[in-house]
């Protein structure tokens, strides 16, 4: 299995969903998907983009032999579906909700247009957004091609230590609260479950990190 990790915690769903548009309001409505449900899939006509309201969803894609290949996992805030903006006719990836409580804001790429042209400021962050997506990608598709799998881990934690991460003020340590399952980490890393257990044990033996469901915790080791 391979994977790119997730993308930066922007709360684009404050900034960009119609129900903060008087006009758009009344038209818009949220949806909800359960555990494993599929927002669009691969080849469907790209028509609008999403944002977040709860939950997660999976971005991924199959390869040639079958192999599901997990792009992403994202969280309350997100957009996806976004290359719909520059003019993607088809998807080239599928989406599926992680959660059994996901609610999805769809926006009409025509919608998506309109605000954009009537507010300069804000098409320029969304294309600024868009290239710095694009350009994370690439950086993590090369740790991916060139890393060891401990690699990987570690330089996901140096991500989610930006997102999600706060220095605890009385022992120094990294404490990162973080939304992921080991599973979502295994699949975003590009290893399995059994294998990132085994590397998390041996940093947590070795005193690199501590860890339960919900938070890592870098120790400070200086």
């Amino acid at each position: 299995m391979s994977a790119i990790w997730f993308f930066e915690d922007a709360n684009l769903f404050k900034v960009l969903c119609p129900h903060k548009f008087k006009k758009y309001k009344k038209d818009h409505d949220f949806d909800a998907y359960k555990k494993s449900d599929y927002i669009y899939f691969e080849k469907d006509s790209a028509n609008k983009v999403y944002l977040i309201e709860k939950g997660k969803v999976k971005i991924g894609y199959y390869s040639e032999d079958g192999n599901e290949v997990v792009k992403a996992i994202l969280t309350r805030g997100e957009l996806f579906g976004e290359k719909a903006i520059l003019g993607e006719d088809r998807r080239t990836e599928f989406a599926q909700s992680v959660d059994n409580t996901t609610s999805i804001c769809p926006i009409g790429v025509q919608t998506m247009h309109d605000l954009m042209r009537d507010n300069q400021t804000f098409s320029l962050k969304i294309y600024k957004f868009i290239g710095m997506r694009f350009k994370r990608l690439e950086r993590r598709l090369q740790l991916l091609l060139f890393k060891d799998t401990k690699t990987r881990l570690l330089e996901f934690f140096d991500e989610l230590k930006e997102d999600f991460g706060y220095c605890c003020p009385n022992t120094g340590d990294t404490v990162i609260l973080h939304p992921y399952t080991q599973r979502d980490i295994a699949n975003l890393i590009g290893t399995s479950r059994p294998t990132l257990n085994i590397i998390m044990n041996e940093l947590k033996e070795s005193k690199q990190i501590d860890f339960n469901r919900k938070e890592i915790r870098l120790k400070n080791v200086a």
